[in-house]
């Protein structure tokens, strides 16, 4: 994916998100957000797999530790929800372990509960 389509890629995730928060507003879990943003992606032909299991390897070695990513974005773009009175930096260093550990260039945090998404919404970026 070239940069050009990530751009695209995220401007149509940004607005996807954006339509989400409007129809069912801040306070609920994040599996509701989840669930909602998964559907929206969808009806904008967006390939997208919740919950998608990411093995930790070390030195060519699989270790005894699993992590779940919330969403995987046409194969390429990591999505982490949160519904949280704020954004920690553990959260940011949870989308940032994910995109080293599955070797991906961009990632999303979003945090529906804000009463404006833009405010919940962040960019990381690996590598670009």
């Amino acid at each position: 994916m070239n940069k050009e389509e990530y751009n695209n890629l995220s401007k149509q995730i940004l607005d996807a998100s954006i339509r989400v928060h409007k129809e069912m507003g801040p306070g609920l879990l994040e599996s509701v957000y989840e669930q909602c943003l998964i559907k929206e992606l969808n009806l904008r032909k967006i390939k997208t797999e919740s919950q998608v299991f990411l093995h930790l390897n070390y030195r060519g070695f699989e270790l005894n530790k699993d992590f779940r990513l919330d969403l995987l974005v046409e194969n390429d773009i990591i999505i982490e929800i949160k519904a949280v009175e704020v954004l920690l930096a553990v959260h940011e260093a949870q989308i940032i372990s994910y995109l080293k550990l599955a070797d991906k260039r961009l990632g999303f945090l979003i945090n529906f509960n804000v009463p404006l998404l833009k405010n919940g919404f962040k960019r990381f970026v690996n590598g670009f």
